[in-house]
């Protein structure tokens, strides 16, 4: 069973991506910001982490900046999850490091496929 942190702002986005990380057999973290997201990184090492863009204090293209460059955290495999799916948009996600992209909304069928990419 691998830990995976879910990362929004938004409090439903967040229980409902935890119903599918849970019901695949695996246990979901939380975290409502990117500044919470990396301290819950560091202390819980999760296999993966699913990380919206748009938030408040710290957006997710900052907190994955941030991950990648701390030596602890800079292997955890960041997909973005969000409503800012353009082209450049994908392209910049993964220049501050992300792994992997999801459009919002998005399915549980992508997110199961991303959970059984990373955390066999």
């Amino acid at each position: 069973m691998a830990v995976i942190l879910v990362v929004d702002d938004a409090q439903t986005d967040r229980e409902l991506m935890a119903r599918v990380v849970n019901g695949s057999g695996h246990r979901a973290i939380l975290a409502a910001d990117g500044k919470e997201a990396i301290a819950m990184a560091k202390q819980h090492k999760p296999s993966l982490i699913f990380l919206d863009v748009v938030m408040p204090l710290m957006d997710g293209f900052a907190t994955c900046r941030h991950l990648r460059k701390d030596p602890e955290t800079a292997q955890i495999p960041v997909v973005l999850v969000t409503s800012k799916a353009t082209e450049s948009d994908v392209f910049w996600g993964k220049k501050q490091g992300a792994t992997e992209h999801v459009g919002k909304p998005w399915s549980p069928s992508a997110i199961e496929a991303m959970i059984k990419r990373y955390c066999r």
